[in-house]
Order: structure tokens, then sequence, then C-alpha cells
């Protein structure tokens, strides 16, 4: 019998990681049966069709990568939108999972959930320890009820329900938008648009000090797949039952400045880059501790250069 998996947000930078690596698994000769739904045929928001979809399809496993995101920009214009949409989706999901007997489940959340000036390198033990960043707490408290969820279900109905806390992600499918895409994506776009235009100069908000720390979403995809792959023990050996959630980084941080430089390379920028100082810096450094996903066996293998000429590749043949 195939193994019935159903992704959720397959069409999402994440989700269709996560599809390739299992259509992957299938040419392989694995007996997977893979589960999508765009959202015109299912509103993940929609209690009843969520039932109703969940009774007729009986997955054997749910990878619950289905979310509204945005950038600063979106979360702070819209952030009714954004707790709503995504305290819906992932009710629905995990409780209809639940009713129709899936045991086994994965739901991915965001580097937001931690405290805004938590400690670093972020552990998964700094949940719940401090203030949020104000400018995406509506999201960031979604994604915390979503882990909370996850381990309400394996307490109270002994399911096993799995999270991970992804780090900064881009690659395939990133959203280049000018005003709601996130800080790499966002400086392909501007570089390119540079060259295009025989611009002199690309000015970047900030001082350029900040550290941040970038994971290619095939990495991302991997490690879910490893991640939902454990075995229970050891899953459980390497978590808590109020502390599940698994830290997924690469380990590896940047300074902005470094980032633009580096882009502007791959992209064949040769004008000057300034930085624009009177702008705000954001978050000093922001670097997750992925110690627990190593001490389980899965690293990341893709190195930020290597996947910067990716993502710029996969940009230019979206245009």
């Amino acid at each position: 019998m195939s193994l019935k998996i159903y992704v959720a947000g397959h069409r999402g930078m994440v989700g269709a990681a996560i599809i390739r690596q299992l259509e992957m698994r299938q040419l392989a000769g694995e007996k997977l049966e893979i589960i999508t739904r765009t959202h015109a045929e299912l509103d993940l928001t929609e209690q009843g069709a969520v039932r109703d979809f969940m009774a007729a399809e009986q997955p054997d496993e749910v990878i619950v990568a289905a979310a509204k995101v945005g950038g600063i920009y979106a979360n702070n214009s819209y952030p009714a939108a954004f707790i709503y949409n995504n305290l819906m989706i992932e009710c629905n999901l995990i409780h209809q999972a639940w009713s129709v007997g899936v045991k086994k489940l994965l739901f991915l959340g965001s580097s937001c959930i931690y405290p805004r000036m938590a400690k670093q390198p972020i552990g998964e033990e700094a949940l719940l320890t401090g203030t949020l960043e104000s400018t995406n707490e509506p999201y960031a408290v979604a994604k915390i009820a979503g882990i909370k969820l996850c381990e309400s279900y394996n307490r109270q109905y002994g399911v096993d329900y799995r999270s991970v806390m992804p780090t900064n992600l881009y690659g395939p499918g990133d959203n280049y938008h000018p005003e709601n895409s996130h800080v790499l994506p966002a400086l392909i776009r501007r570089f390119h648009e540079a060259v295009q235009s025989g611009a002199s100069e690309v000015v970047i908000w900030g001082s350029g000090r900040p550290y941040r720390e970038f994971l290619h979403v095939d990495d991302m995809a991997a490690a879910s797949l490893f991640v939902l792959a454990l075995p229970a023990d050891q899953y459980r050996a390497n978590s808590q039952p109020m502390l599940s959630h698994i830290n997924v980084g690469s380990g590896q941080e940047v300074t902005i400045a470094e980032l633009a430089q580096l882009i502007a390379e791959v992209v064949g920028f040769q004008g000057k880059i300034c930085f624009d100082v009177s702008k705000p810096d954001g978050t000093p450094r922001k670097l997750m501790d992925s110690s627990r996903l190593a001490s389980m066996g899965w690293s990341s293998s893709i190195a930020l250069q290597e996947g910067v000429v990716d993502a710029y590749q996969c940009y230019v043949e979206s245009l």
C-alpha cells in the first residue's frame, strides 16, 4: 500500500519544495500518494470544508505548510488577517486530521515565535520568555498557537504531531514583491533592476551591520521530511512534551552588507552600494540554535553563495 501524505500549502515556497522532494522519492520507487488541493479547491479557513476533505481522503500523514505570510509591511498593515487566517488554517487542519485518525503530522512555524530580544543564538527554550517583535506579533502568536495545538493533541490523544521552526528562508518560489518581500529576495530584485536600468548605485536601508541567518528552501524541505520520518523515541528523546518544536537553520550568519555584496556579485552589479543610516536596522542579530536537530543527524548542505545563484536563476526565469 502507498503512504498517503497530504501537503497543505503545496503552492507556497516551502510546500512546493517538499512536493519536489516527495516526487523524487516516488521516482526512486517509493510508494507514496501525494495529496494536494489549491485554495480554489479547498479553503483551509472553512472548518466544514476541511472536515469533509479529511473524511474523504483519509491521509496517513499531514504536513501543514499552509500559511498567510508576508514581510514587515504586510504584517503591520493587515494584522487581523494574519492572526485570523493562520489560526483558522492550523486549527482546522490539526483538529480535523485528529478527527479522522491521522497519527503523524508536521507543523511548520517561523523563527518570529521567539522574543525580540532573545539570547543569541536562539534555542527552543526561549519560547514564551519575553516580548515578541511588535510588527509581526499577530502572526507569531498564531504560530505559537500551532505549536501548542500539536503538543496538546499529543498529550491528550497520544498522537505524534511535530513542529519545525525555520530561520529566514529563500530560494525557488520566493516572494519578490517590492513592498512585501523579505530582505534577500528584495535585494535580488533591486540589484537586478539596477543592472537592467544602468543605475550607478543601490541604496539599502540601515547601516548594513545587522547579522542574519539564511537557509535555502530545499534544505528546509529536506529537514522537514527528516524530522517527520524520525522514529518516535528518537524525536521524544530530543524534545519535551511542552517544548517539542525543533529549530531548523544553517548555523551560518552574514551581515546585511556582506549579503548585499554577495548578491551584487551574483547579479553582476558593479556600481556603488550605499547605506541609508537614517532608516532602521531592526534586530542586531537573529541566529537560530539548531544543535538539537544536528544531534538528531541532520545539517544543511546548500552554501549561501550556491543558494543565491540558484535563487537568482529562478527569479530571472520567472520574469
